[in-house]
């Protein structure tokens, strides 16, 4: 097969089917109509027997994981899957589903999300030919080493689902991709958004100026560094960073408070600043960089971040916002979203499901992913179509 050739003209790893389960349905949803549509589009030489089950209404798999009385479950997917490449996303901060507990109405968590995976690909059986999960916001991944006697749930899953014969997992801006080494001889991908929250910017925001004496990127803490270090280098503008002082002392909610936060990095006055972060939980962090580069005199303030939990709501952010702290707020629709945050004026849906769509796609024809997961050149050639 000549490497110029389309990935599509490959033959298919196996019959693709997508299992998205019921957190991720809406999202499961518009991945299935791209694939539904670019397979239509394609040539008919793909009726060979190679090509067998290509060219379908839909890819989803019908599935479900009914509750008992006592909260106990069970996973049944209703259709067969021998032979199958599968996909299976689910999206384990979805707070919004309920079941009942002998007669008390119980919010799924991310442990309740976790086992109904285990349950659908206990359900499988063994019969597909390649189980791949996606999940992007992966379970457990904020306790991602030890410090003390703590258990290590992130290493833990990842070890299970793969002893359940999961051949790959694609998660999204991995709290620390390090975690992989758990799984070292499976397929572990951590996907950047990057190219999706620069293409968001520039579709909803007028204006921009991307310069270095006019746009700065910003790290809230040491951890976040890396994601900002990229974001900045494909925008070539300058980066500056945060760093937070703790009282080690004490420990409120789980974690130690943060005294102040300190900021390394040039004069961010009368610029745009972009705040990248892999996650927005309660907020306090972002509000309180926010803060900081005002009194620095920063010009209009962007928060992007890939997950948008708001675990104390918005009302904050609405204050931030009419006060003129905060211009605007990107998060993606890889977890789920409320319709309030949705109908905020200041927010911009960062929609990936085409880009999850690709990924399966490619993965489905056995083809590489690389060029996907290093988005420099695209994002080159937005810019450059943007300036023009």
């Amino acid at each position: 097969m000549d490497s110029n050739e389309p990935f599509t003209e490959k033959i298919p790893y196996g019959e693709l089917g997508l299992i998205a389960l019921e957190s991720s349905r809406k999202i499961g949803k518009k991945v299935d109509d791209y694939i539904i549509k670019w397979r239509a589009d394609h040539e008919e030489q793909h009726a060979t027997i190679a090509f067998s089950g290509y060219k379908k209404d839909s890819y989803m798999i019908d599935c479900v994981c009914p509750r008992f009385g006592s909260g106990e479950a069970k996973g049944i997917v209703k259709e067969s899957v021998r032979g199958m490449d599968l996909y299976i996303l689910v999206d384990v901060c979805n707070y919004s589903l309920t079941y009942s507990v002998c007669g008390f109405k119980n919010h799924m968590s991310p442990d309740d999300h976790y086992q109904d995976l285990k349950r659908i690909i206990a359900a499988v059986g063994g019969k597909a030919r390649r189980i791949t999960v996606i999940m992007p916001f992966l379970y457990e991944s904020r306790q991602h080493k030890r410090s003390d006697r703590e258990s290590l749930d992130c290493a833990l899953a990842l070890q299970e689902l793969t002893d359940m014969g999961v051949e790959s997992i694609i998660t999204f801006d991995a709290h620390d991709p390090r975690v992989q080494n758990a799984i070292p001889l499976k397929s572990f991908e951590t996907v950047q958004p990057t190219y999706q929250f620069i293409k968001a910017m520039l579709r909803n925001v007028p204006n921009l100026s991307i310069n270095p004496g006019n746009m700065m990127i910003i790290s809230p803490d040491e951890g976040a560094m890396g994601r900002a270090v990229y974001f900045a280098n494909v925008l070539g503008i300058d980066v500056g960073m945060f760093y937070k002082r703790r009282d080690y002392s004490t420990i409120i909610n789980g974690r130690n408070p943060i005294v102040a936060h300190e900021f390394l990095g040039a004069d961010v006055e009368g610029k745009d600043v972009v705040i990248i972060d892999d996650m927005i939980s309660s907020g306090e962090s972002v509000i309180d960089v926010a803060t900081e580069l005002k009194r620095r005199k920063a010009n209009r303030i962007f928060i992007a971040a890939t997950f948008g939990m708001f675990t104390n709501g918005l009302k904050k952010f609405d204050e931030a916002y009419e006060s003129g702290l905060i211009y605007r707020i990107m998060t993606t629709n890889l977890i789920y979203q409320t319709e309030e945050l949705l109908n905020k004026e200041y927010y911009i849906n960062v929609d990936m499901s085409k880009y999850i769509a690709l990924l399966i796609d490619t993965l489905n024809h056995d083809s590489s992913i690389s060029d996907l997961l290093n988005p420099t050149e695209r994002i080159q050639n937005i810019l450059k179509k943007y300036n023009q």
